[in-house]
């Protein structure tokens, strides 16, 4: 009878063991768990890259005064007929130390 009490406390030691350290333990579980959260989030974050990369190609793609837009503040270009001012802003005093 002593034996098989033995037995089974060692047996009930090794799937504690297997529990709480080995693999598939809870914090195994607790660290995937992690990870899968942090994913979800970055997954989020492209999704709305995404959206706002779409947005832009199909604005691109129909009418011509997203092009426009970005060839004036991209390259700086004018049409004819405009008059380009650069105004120039004179540097700001940097505080005394």
């Amino acid at each position: 009878m002593r034996w098989l009490f033995a037995a089974l406390i060692l047996l009930l030691a090794a799937l504690q063991y297997r529990l709480w350290v080995g693999e598939g333990s809870l914090a195994d579980l607790h660290s995937l768990k992690q990870e899968i959260a942090l994913q979800a989030v970055e997954i989020e974050q492209l999704k709305a890259r995404n959206l706002k990369l779409q947005a832009e190609v199909e604005d691109l793609d129909s009418g011509l005064e997203a092009v426009e837009e970005r060839a004036r503040s991209e390259l700086g270009m004018i049409k004819p007929g405009e008059i380009f001012i650069q105004v120039i802003e004179p540097p700001k005093p940097e505080a005394a130390q």
